[in-house]
């Protein structure tokens, strides 16, 4: 996680310009980006482990796990991606070797399923994954 996108994408070998996740602790920080249709407020406030993709073409997800809230707290909204080289599997020692700070709970590094991604238009979503 990071406060800018080009240092993520400089560590994982992308294009300096793509665009990357933002993950937020909830949607009022979204309104310096974007503004969400108020008839998908309601569902978007309660979906777990998705990401949405605005008109602007930008990302974001609202966290709603625990231990991983209470950190994003602090900083309110921060670029994320995987922890892996881009299109490769993930790689713990690449990942630790790349962190300049590793923040580990009780559950520590594991790789997990994608999350869903939809597509927000003025009044529906789609779903792409």
């Amino acid at each position: 996680m990071s406060h800018s996108y080009k240092d993520i994408n400089t560590i994982k070998s992308r294009k300096l310009n793509q665009r990357v996740l933002l993950e937020t602790a909830n949607l009022s920080y979204l309104k310096s980006y974007t503004r969400v249709p108020n008839v998908l407020k309601k569902r978007l406030r309660r979906q777990e482990k998705v990401t949405f993709i605005l008109k602007n073409k930008k990302s974001f997800r609202v966290v709603r796990d625990q231990t991983h809230l209470l950190f994003l707290e602090k900083f309110g909204m921060l670029y994320s991606s995987s922890a892996n080289l881009s299109s490769k599997p993930f790689c713990l020692q690449w990942a630790k070797k790349m962190a300049d700070i590793l923040v580990i709970d009780r559950r520590g590094y594991q790789e997990k399923d994608a999350s869903k991604i939809y597509k927000i238009s003025e009044i529906k979503l789609r779903k792409i994954r």
